[in-house]
C-alpha cells in the first residue's frame, strides 16, 4: 500500500463533503417527493454510475447466486433500508441532526465486531467511546426533543439506520471477497432493482409540480453523493487504507449539521456542539 499523498487527502476532503451534504440533499429533495421516490432514483441514478465504472475498468460482475445473494443482503441493509429511514427520518428531524446521529455508526460497528470479528474484541477505552456516544446523543436530543424541533420518531429511525449500517459493515468484513468496486456495484445493482420492485410508486411523481431544487438535489445526491463517492472510497480503501478513509467519521457530523444551519437556517444550539464534541470524542478514546 502506497503512503498518504496529496491526492488522498484531496480525495478524502472531496468524500467526506459529498457525504457530510447528503443530508442536507435529502432535506431538499423531501419538498417535492417521497421518501420512498428518493431512495428509488437516488439508487438508479447511482447503479448507472457504477455500473459504467466497472465497464470502463474492464470487471466483470460474478455470476454465481450465492455471490448475489450476499449483494442483495448487503443492499438491503447497506442501501434501502437505512437510505429510507434517514429519508423518512428527515420529515420530522433536521438535517444537521441527522448528520449528527448518524456519528454513533462507528461506535456501533466497534460493539458489533466484539462479537463478530476476530481480534476486535473491546477493551477499556472502547468501552469508554461507547458510552460517552450513548451520552452525546442524549445530551444532543433532549433540549430539541422537549421544545419540539424534532421528533423522538424520526430520531429513532436516524438510529436505526446508523445500526443497519453498522450490521452492513461487519457483514461485509466477514462475507465479500471480492473486489471492492465490483462489489459496490453489484449491491448498488442489487439495491436499485429491489428499490423499483418494492416502491413501484416512484413512478408516480407529478413532475409538473416538482420544484427545481428538489430535482437538481435528487439527481445530484444519486449520482455524485452516492455513485461517485462510492469510487472515491473504493479507491481510496485500496490505495490509502480503510483506516485512513474511516477519519471521515470525525468530520461529516460537522459538515451536516453546519450545512443544514447556513443553507437551510436550521437552528443552531450551543449543546449541539457540546454533544458533537463528546461523541468524537468517545470515537478517538475508542480507537486509541
Amino acid at each position: 500500500m502506497s503512503s498518504i499523498s496529496l491526492r488522498h487527502w484531496l480525495l478524502f476532503a472531496s468524500l467526506t463533503l459529498l457525504w457530510g451534504t447528503s443530508f442536507l440533499n435529502i432535506a431538499i429533495s423531501l419538498r417535492s417527493f417521497t421518501p420512498e421516490q428518493i431512495v428509488a432514483w437516488r439508487l438508479i441514478f447511482a447503479a448507472l454510475v457504477l455500473l459504467l465504472v466497472v465497464a470502463y475498468q474492464n470487471k466483470r460482475l460474478p455470476l454465481a447466486l450465492k455471490d448475489w445473494a450476499k449483494f442483495a443482503l448487503f443492499a438491503c441493509l447497506g442501501n434501502l433500508l437505512p437510505y429510507w429511514l434517514i429519508a423518512y427520518g428527515q420529515q420530522t428531524v433536521t438535517s444537521g441532526m441527522a448528520g449528527l446521529l448518524m456519528a454513533v455508526m462507528p461506535l456501533t460497528t466497534m460493539v458489533l465486531a466484539h462479537w463478530y470479528i476476530a481480534g476486535e474484541r473491546l477493551n477499556r477505552n472502547r468501552i469508554i467511546g461507547f458510552l460517552m456516544g450513548i451520552l452525546g446523543v442524549i445530551f444532543v436530543l433532549w433540549p430539541s426533543l422537549i421544545n419540539g424541533t424534532n421528533s423522538w420518531f424520526g430520531a429513532v429511525m436516524i438510529l436505526l439506520a446508523a445500526c443497519s449500517y453498522a450490521v452492513n459493515t461487519i457483514l461485509i468484513r466477514l462475507y465479500s471477497h471480492h473486489d471492492i468496486s465490483v462489489v459496490s456495484a453489484g449491491v448498488m445493482i442489487c439495491a436499485a432493482i429491489m428499490g423499483v420492485i418494492i416502491w413501484p410508486q416512484m413512478w408516480d411523481v407529478q413532475w409538473h409540480n416538482v420544484g427545481t431544487d428538489s430535482l437538481l438535489s435528487l439527481v445530484w445526491l444519486g449520482l455524485v453523493p452516492t455513485g461517485i463517492a462510492s469510487v472515491i472510497y473504493f479507491t481510496l480503501v485500496q490505495q490509502a487504507g480503510p483506516h485512513f478513509v474511516s477519519n471521515n467519521n470525525y468530520i461529516i457530523p460537522v459538515i451536516a449539521y453546519l450545512s443544514g444551519a447556513l443553507i437551510l437556517g436550521e437552528p443552531v444550539a450551543w449543546v449541539d456542539f457540546f454533544a458533537l464534541a463528546v461523541i468524537l470524542t468517545g470515537i478517538g478514546i475508542s480507537r486509541r
